[in-house]
C-alpha cells in the first residue's frame, strides 16, 4: 500500500527513519549507476509510489541525498539530480585544491614507516580493482569507487589532523558524483598512471612534485564536466 500525505496513518518515528534511510540508500545507489540523468527531477510522489512508503519518508531521503551532494533542491521546482554545469562543483574542486595540498605536505613530513606501508597497500589495492562491472551501471563500480577514496584519504591521513580529514571527507562524499561523471566522460584519460605518480612522489618525500601531480589530478576531473560534450553516451 502506498501511504500518500493527509491519510490518518501513524507511522512510528523509528520507523519512519528506517524507511527514510532505506529509500535514501536505494535513491543514492541509482543516482550513482547513472539511472538518472544529469539534471533529471526526482519527483517525491512518483519516488512514493516506486518505493511504497509516504511523501514524507521519500522527501526526508532526498533531503539527505541534497546535504551529500547527490541531489539538488530547486526554487519551487522539488528536487533533481544536479547538472554538469552546477557551479558547486568548481567550488568542490577549488576547496579541494586549496585545502588538500596542506594536508599533502603535513602528511610527507610527518608520516611514519607505517603511513608508508598503508599507502602503498591502499595504492595496491586500487591498482587491483576493476574499475567498471556492466552489472554495476555505465560508472565505475562500487569496490573500485571505495578503494579510490581509501587511497586518497591514506595519502592524506599522514597529516595527523583529524579536524582537517573530517573536511577532506565532507568534501569528497559531496563531489563523489561529479568523480563518476567525469571518468565517464574522459575513457582515455590515464588515471593508473596519475596515482601511480602520486605515491611514488609522496614516498619518496618530494612534496612539491606530490602537490603538483595532486592539483593536476584534482584540475583534470572537475575540468572534465566543462570540456566535455553535453551529452554523454552510455558504455556498451
Amino acid at each position: 500500500m502506498v501511504y500518500h500525505e493527509g491519510m490518518t496513518r501513524t507511522v512510528d518515528p523509528s520507523t519512519k527513519q528506517m524507511l527514510s534511510e532505506r529509500v535514501h540508500t536505494r535513491l543514492r545507489e541509482a543516482i550513482l549507476r547513472g539511472e538518472y540523468a544529469p539534471g533529471e527531477a526526482l519527483k517525491p510522489q512518483q519516488l512514493a509510489q516506486q518505493h511504497q512508503v509516504s511523501l514524507a519518508v521519500v522527501r526526508e531521503a532526498l533531503v539527505l541525498l541534497v546535504g551529500e551532494g547527490i541531489a539538488v533542491r530547486l526554487p519551487n521546482r522539488g528536487f533533481a539530480v544536479p547538472d554538469f554545469s552546477d557551479r558547486r562543483w568548481q567550488q568542490i574542486a577549488e576547496a579541494r585544491r586549496t585545502i588538500e595540498p596542506v594536508m599533502l605536505r603535513l602528511a610527507i613530513e610527518r608520516g611514519d614507516l607505517d603511513w608508508e606501508a598503508r599507502v602503498r597497500a591502499a595504492h595496491h589495492r586500487l591498482a587491483r580493482t576493476r574499475p567498471y562491472a556492466p552489472e554495476e551501471g555505465e560508472y565505475y563500480t562500487s569496490a573500485w569507487s571505495e578503494a579510490h577514496r581509501l587511497f586518497h584519504r591514506t595519502l592524506l591521513e599522514g597529516c595527523g589532523n583529524p579536524v582537517l580529514l573530517d573536511t577532506f571527507d565532507r568534501l569528497w562524499t559531496a563531489g563523489e558524483l561529479a568523480r563518476r561523471w567525469s571518468a565517464q566522460r574522459t575513457p582515455d584519460r590515464d588515471g593508473v598512471a596519475e596515482h601511480r605518480r602520486l605515491e611514488e612522489a609522496a614516498l619518496a618525500r618530494d612534496a612539491d612534485t606530490a602537490t603538483e601531480v595532486l592539483v593536476q589530478h584534482l584540475t583534470l576531473t572537475v575540468a572534465a564536466l566543462t570540456s566535455a560534450p553535453d551529452q554523454v553516451g552510455r558504455r556498451s
